[in-house]
């Protein structure tokens, strides 16, 4: 029986996860993923955000949870990883995987830059696909400075939401010390991360070009984020799995 927390619909604490998978095996960990750890981390406290094949490598796994609060998390992963569900699938799960420990650990990077989502909504085991498209930006800043970070929440985010979708979350690393150490998390990081979401690429690809071409992003915004950066931005071509919720 999982100790369970209430639904979580605006989770402040937030895990980017990149799985590197056994070349093939991605299909597979999809399956058991959408019909084994959906609902049964939601019961033990956890937000199953969204979770995604990586339009650029066929053998890539990528996908967010989300939590209430730091012991939330602790909670939930400790019932979760110590659970039936997890002790059941879990073996066959981490043998399709070469690597899990790609994690970043993060916050909504504002108010109202973090995730709302209504889990009652999620389609059945077995939905098709959907045909939208997700990206995620992680923009990478020397530890301790905030400049970056701040041209991002306060010029870049305006723009694209006066340009196109509002982005779906924006957010940005925590500082909370990791209270799960079986499961590592990236130490020493300073990231912003933008995630948004088009109906396919070409709306994608359109709306990146309008925000390029736009003068201030051109001119002022992304030279100003470029003298903060500590390598280029890095673009997660992501497409849903049939259950995501975003």
């Amino acid at each position: 029986m999982y100790v369970t927390d209430p639904a979580v619909t605006d989770p402040a604490v937030i895990e980017l996860r990149r799985y590197t998978l056994r070349p093939g095996r991605g299909d597979e960990l999809v399956e058991l993923f959408d019909r084994e750890f959906v609902e049964s981390q939601e019961e033990a406290g956890t937000a199953v955000l969204g979770q995604f094949r990586d339009e650029d490598d066929p053998d890539r796994f990528v996908w967010l949870r989300g939590f209430r609060d730091m012991a939330a998390r602790h909670r939930a992963l400790t019932a979760f990883y110590g659970g039936p569900v997890w002790a059941e699938h879990g073996p066959r799960a981490n043998t399709t995987m070469l690597d899990s420990d790609d994690v970043l650990l993060l916050r909504p990077l504002s108010d109202g830059c973090g995730f709302t989502v209504r889990p009652a909504e999620r389609p059945a085991v077995g939905s098709p696909a959907p045909d939208r498209r997700v990206s995620a930006t992680v923009w990478s800043f020397r530890p301790g400075r905030h400049e970056g970070v701040a041209l991002i929440r306060d010029a870049l985010l305006p723009v694209l939401r006066a340009t196109g979708p509002a982005p779906l979350a924006a957010l940005t690393t925590t500082t909370a010390r990791n209270t799960f150490p079986r499961l590592p998390v990236r130490t020493g990081e300073n990231v912003a991360v933008v995630l948004t979401a088009h109906p396919d690429e070409g709306a994608r690809l359109r709306h990146h070009a309008e925000v390029m071409a736009h003068p201030l992003v051109r001119d002022e915004i992304l030279p100003g984020i470029g003298e903060h950066l500590t390598a280029p931005p890095a673009t997660l071509r992501l497409a849903p799995t049939g259950r995501s919720l975003i």
